[in-house]
């Protein structure tokens, strides 16, 4: 059943459509209700201090800001990834076929001033087709005061920058980041409202200051999704598994990843 009082669907408009394929960013508004974002933060807090507490500087970046497959942790956030309004903006931008290719939380707790460098998520985890999207929803208010995104419009025309030789597993295995030079002269500020929502290209310039707020945390939902085919670039061009949230694949592991546990869990 899906939480309609929870979720605010919506049709992207062709103007939308132009502005995100000639920028490589879109905020789409409020994809979340005021009961679903009050829901969904305190489920994702409870997911969240399971297994991490406040900020620890003896910790890695990693460590400080990701919780990885919050979807398995959250059944609000699981519905919201695989049949929420986010899902049919995809369709629109991507295509008929689609799949759930990442969920997790990307936080910064006060005291976490560090920065997110410059970079593009097809850095971290390159899939072909290259028309995968980011998807940020913001579990409160975020400025430039707590760490917004910020991003360089127009910048995935330049297509993919080739950082580093080394594989994807190895970079996971460092708990290497990227730091790319750019010109941030053309950077702006993107500041959402709690329960808002931006998207962006996989080849969009982009990246997060530290948060210098002593009285507020900086809590995003990140869910990423891609063409049902896509594969990745930098392990054997074997297909993402994800769970298939639109149309069909080529892929036997794509159209049964997950499938079984969702479709019972919804009963």
């Amino acid at each position: 059943m899906n939480n309609i009082s929870k979720f605010n669907y919506q049709v992207l408009s062709d103007e939308q459509i132009r502005f995100y394929q000639e920028y490589g960013y879109l905020k789409v508004g409020f994809t979340l209700t005021s009961r679903g974002m009050e829901e969904m933060l305190a489920e994702c807090m409870e997911a969240w201090k399971a297994e991490k507490l406040d900020f620890d500087p003896d910790k890695t970046w990693l460590q400080n800001a990701l919780l990885v497959d919050i979807h398995k942790r959250s059944n609000l956030v699981k519905e919201f990834y695989f049949d929420g309004p986010i899902v049919d903006m995809m369709v629109q931008l991507i295509g008929p076929n689609i799949k759930a290719a990442t969920s997790q939380l990307t936080f910064k707790m006060r005291g976490n001033t560090k920065s997110f460098d410059w970079h593009q998520d097809n850095g971290y985890g390159e899939l072909d087709p290259y028309n995968t999207i980011s998807a940020l929803t913001a579990l409160e208010d975020v400025d430039e005061e707590n760490g917004c995104l910020r991003i360089i419009p127009g910048s995935h025309k330049e297509g993919q920058v080739v950082v580093n030789p080394m594989s994807e597993k190895k970079k996971r295995q460092q708990d290497v980041s990227i730091s790319l030079e750019v010109d941030e002269s053309k950077a702006i500020s993107v500041p959402m409202k709690a329960g808002e929502t931006l998207i962006f290209h996989c080849w969009t310039l982009h990246q997060s200051r530290g948060n210098f707020s002593e009285t507020r945390d900086r809590r995003i939902l990140f869910m990423r999704y891609a063409d049902a085919d896509a594969v990745e670039v930098y392990n054997d061009r074997k297909p993402r598994l994800g769970r298939l949230v639109r149309g069909t694949s080529i892929f036997p592991e794509v159209e049964s990843f997950e499938a079984g546990l969702y479709s019972q869990e919804r009963k």
